[in-house]
């Protein structure tokens, strides 16, 4: 699918950077970031969730150790 990617100068100064220093191509690193924003985030929201799940399943026992 096409798109276009609409950046400003500063932008592409940096997004040309990135690409240079991992000797890829621009759209390369364009798709490259999106994958691994998207896993990073995905694998922090599973973190949270299993955070969350584990403080309820031990709340009283975390409290007893924080006395």
């Amino acid at each position: 699918m096409a798109m276009t990617l609409r950046l400003t100068e500063e932008q592409d100064r940096w997004l040309t950077r990135l690409a240079e220093a991992d000797g890829i191509s621009k759209q390369e690193a364009v798709v490259r970031s999106i994958l691994e924003t998207a896993a990073r985030r995905l694998h922090d929201d599973r973190v949270r969730e299993l955070s969350k799940a584990g403080r309820s399943r031990y709340a009283a026992l975390l409290d007893r150790l924080a006395q």
